[in-house]
């Protein structure tokens, strides 16, 4: 499923996986995350964190009706306070995703998958 677009010129088609990696992009810029992590935890409990060309297996971007919806696993410091780190994430990536792409997202569900300790 990909988001249409429609100007005087045309058509213009959108990949989820283009959006997933704007969002990501977006994510991780922010302060307080150490990464993202896949939407997939390994079955011990191990989460990995996925470099820049795998963001999309760690966002997931559900479009319902006129609806658009992003689900987000990510990663955060040690020592930040999450409910902040998690609200600075969907304010920045709602305001990414319609600088660039001019999609109005209606909900960014974050889902904390873990805390890491990073080396100063």
């Amino acid at each position: 499923m990909a988001l249409e677009l429609r100007t005087k010129y045309g058509q213009i088609d959108i990949s989820n996986d283009v959006i997933a990696m704007i969002a990501g992009g977006a994510a991780v810029d922010c302060y307080g995350i150490v990464g993202m992590a896949s939407k997939k935890q390994i079955k011990d409990g191990i989460t990995e964190i996925l470099r820049r060309e795998n963001f999309t297996r760690g966002v997931i971007v559900r479009q319902e009706d006129d609806q658009v919806f992003i689900d987000m696993y990510i990663i955060v410091s040690y020592g930040t306070k999450i409910s902040e780190v998690a609200s600075n994430v969907q304010s920045k990536v709602k305001y990414t995703l319609d600088q660039t792409v001019g999609l109005s997202v209606d909900a960014v569900n974050i889902f904390v998958q873990g805390v890491r300790v990073t080396n100063p």
